[in-house]
């Protein structure tokens, strides 16, 4: 790109972030904007895939990030009989593969120290649309900030400015959501494991190692809970002991981790969106992370989707000189890839989260054999890994 370009971030999660880190490092004029009043994680953890990791490797915070989380080994889930519903094992895909859990405010912390800029941050500002030229933001306030060459629409999977720019394919609520939370790994022995519980399609139990938070050297388990949306926007004490019943019954070996929860401010409430676009590029504006491409979390992608979206931008923008060539370059570069992982998404979580109970009984008696094919085996380790680019 030939010459310095004035760009406006909208949004500082971890699309925003690496957006910044990329972009700044390149020279670019960077005006960030962030509607929390503070700047800080959302969530509980994830796991970082190979993909993920790449990303920051490119960053130069592999070694960081490898520090601050806990190595995955095996992802392992069975039903309520005890059966096996899938097994897979990282290094059945290449030597020395691996996942990384990581706590959200691991990685935030790890983004935000390494942006120099970040105390420019413009914080508690609300962007709801662009002017109509697309060179100005307008806040909540009515205050127009700009003018900008290019705006960089990462603020989530409610993004304002997609609604604003009016380039939906797909947007809905699913029915479905989880209750996370964070729980004192203590003396749990599945130190490099993924795990989950199946009971039907109804309820799903996982526990996550992730690692360290920044305020200590505990280790620390994302603890969620699958319940139908209505639940979880209504959750409160009574839903609490209810949960804590239920995990005693599903996974007896795992409830006592649930001791120090008293409150039902304690967890998370996460709702999903299924958000597909007609374009990711909007005369100036391009979409970035979740505001491109929300998805159900059953695949585990969405940081990772973040990180390659905003390497992706930054090295489009590199190898072009000049911005509408540059978007629609990292446009295409993402299409495929995003796309196989939104269809992918939308047809499995029925078979984890939903009100289908007959679609349980066709998982626990096809995961399990499936995952022992070598041709079958190989395509789910692609999928879970992040690295399917093709459907063949």
């Amino acid at each position: 790109m030939q010459g310095t370009l004035r760009i406006a971030v909208v949004g500082y999660g971890v699309a925003g972030q690496a957006s910044c880190l990329l972009l700044s490092a390149a020279g670019h004029s960077l005006t960030v904007f962030e509607q929390a009043a503070a700047p800080g994680p959302v969530g509980a953890g994830f796991l970082l895939q190979p993909t993920g990791l790449s990303v920051l490797a490119r960053l130069g915070l592999h070694d960081q990030a490898l520090a601050s989380g806990q190595r995955i080994e095996q992802l392992y889930g069975c039903n309520l009989a005890g059966r096996m519903v899938m097994d897979m094992r990282y290094r059945d895909h290449a030597p020395d593969c691996f996942g990384l859990g990581m706590t959200r405010g691991a990685l935030f912390s790890l983004l935000h120290r390494a942006y120099a800029d970040h105390d420019a941050i413009r914080t508690g500002t609300r962007i709801e649309r662009r002017s109509q030229d697309g060179k100005y933001l307008l806040d909540a306030t009515g205050q127009q900030h700009g003018p900008f060459d290019l705006v960089i629409a990462a603020d989530g999977a409610h993004s304002l400015l997609r609604r604003d720019a009016d380039v939906h394919h797909r947007d809905q609520l699913y029915p479905w959501g989880a209750m996370w939370c964070l729980l004192p790994a203590a003396d749990w022995p599945h130190a490099d494991v993924l795990q989950q519980r199946y009971a039907g399609t109804r309820e799903m139990v996982g526990l996550l190692p992730v690692g360290r938070r920044d305020d200590s050297d505990q280790r620390w388990l994302t603890f969620y809970y699958s319940l139908p949306g209505a639940q979880v926007d209504a959750f409160d004490d009574a839903a609490l002991e209810r949960l804590r019943q239920r995990v005693t019954t599903l996974w007896p070996e795992a409830s006592y981790l649930l001791d120090n929860l008293r409150s039902a401010t304690q967890l998370h409430r996460a709702r999903y969106r299924d958000v597909v676009l007609r374009s990711t590029v909007s005369d100036n504006a391009v979409f970035i992370g979740d505001a491109a491409h929300a998805m159900s979390p059953q695949l585990g992608q969405g940081v990772n989707m973040a990180l390659l979206d905003a390497l992706a931008l930054a090295d489009a923008l590199a190898a072009h000189d000049e911005l509408a060539p540059a978007l629609n370059a990292y446009r295409k570069a993402r299409r495929r890839h995003v796309g196989i992982y939104q269809r992918l998404s939308r047809w499995m979580t029925p078979l984890f989260q939903s009100d289908r109970q007959a679609l349980a009984a066709l998982r626990d008696r096809m995961f399990g054999p499936l995952g022992r094919m070598p041709v079958a085996r190989g395509q789910m380790l692609r999928i879970l890994t992040g690295t399917k680019q093709t459907w063949w």
